[in-house]
């Protein structure tokens, strides 16, 4: 069941399962909190596992077309001072990677690990800056179409088959997402700055989840990234969406990251 805090006049929604050190889970663009439905109940038999939707996202209000990852950030640390929660540790999937280390360079006190999933701490190349402004001209006459576009890229091409249902799920679930949200979100990331620094010099554990054919990520700069940073890198074989994909494989790797931090 969610619950609510208000945060410069908008609800932010989360849900607290079970009891133990705090995991925040925090998920990627176009997506909300049922995204870590699998996720949750194997981590919160041992762990207190918080997730929460972030702003535009699921059932929490927008508060403004630009949602940079460090005002994301700070909905998370409302959250935590909320729960009483001192420290924790994140996971977060493609956006929420960036939210993550936003919250890591301005509450590196009350980190103790971070695992990005599916995601970077670059900041976005040239190309794909063009693509997000290109998008947010698009998406208020395009909605529909854009959303499905953009799921249809985030898969390896054996698991559109493979995990059809699954991704019709998720695809609902974007398409809840509101307009402003969906700009908001992508300018945001546009905007966003390189975090490399961040992930090197921080002394909480690090753990980079890749994904083998991730057709956002370049697999191989994603190795160099996690070795040049000193995090731990672990490959699972599909595409973007490793809790989609590889859920169970991606369940064994959470649960040894958390109990070895």
């Amino acid at each position: 069941m969610q619950k609510s805090i208000n945060f410069k006049n908008a609800k932010i929604f989360y849900t607290d399962h079970g009891k133990g050190a705090a995991v925040v889970l925090i998920y990627g663009f176009l997506e909300n909190s049922t995204m870590w439905q699998k996720i949750i109940t194997p981590l919160s038999k041992k762990n207190r596992v918080i997730t929460i939707d972030l702003l535009g996202h699921g059932n929490t209000d927008c508060i403004g077309y630009v949602h940079t990852m460090e005002i994301f950030a700070e909905t998370i640390l409302a959250v935590l001072k909320a729960l009483k929660i001192r420290k924790c540790t994140l996971i977060g999937h493609s956006l929420g990677g960036y939210v993550a280390l936003a919250f890591a360079e301005k509450y590196s006190e009350k980190i103790k690990g971070l695992c990005l999933l599916n995601a970077t701490s670059n900041e976005d190349d040239a190309e794909r800056k063009q693509l997000r402004v290109r998008a947010n001209k698009m998406i208020v006459n395009n909605f529909k179409q854009m959303v499905n576009m953009s799921f249809a890229n985030l898969f390896a091409s054996e698991s559109k088959i493979l995990f059809k249902e699954e991704i019709n799920f998720a695809l609902t679930e974007a398409l809840k997402t509101p307009i402003q949200g969906y700009i908001a979100a992508q300018e945001g990331m546009r905007i966003r700055l390189n975090r490399n620094h961040v992930l090197a010099n921080g002394s909480f554990k690090k753990l980079i989840v890749i994904g083998e054919k991730d057709p956002v990520l370049d697999f191989k700069l994603s190795i160099k990234e996690a070795k040049e940073t000193g995090s731990e890198a672990v490959v699972l074989p599909n595409g973007h969406m490793s809790h989609i994909e590889n859920s169970d494989e991606l369940i064994v790797v959470l649960k040894k990251f958390i109990k070895n931090i």
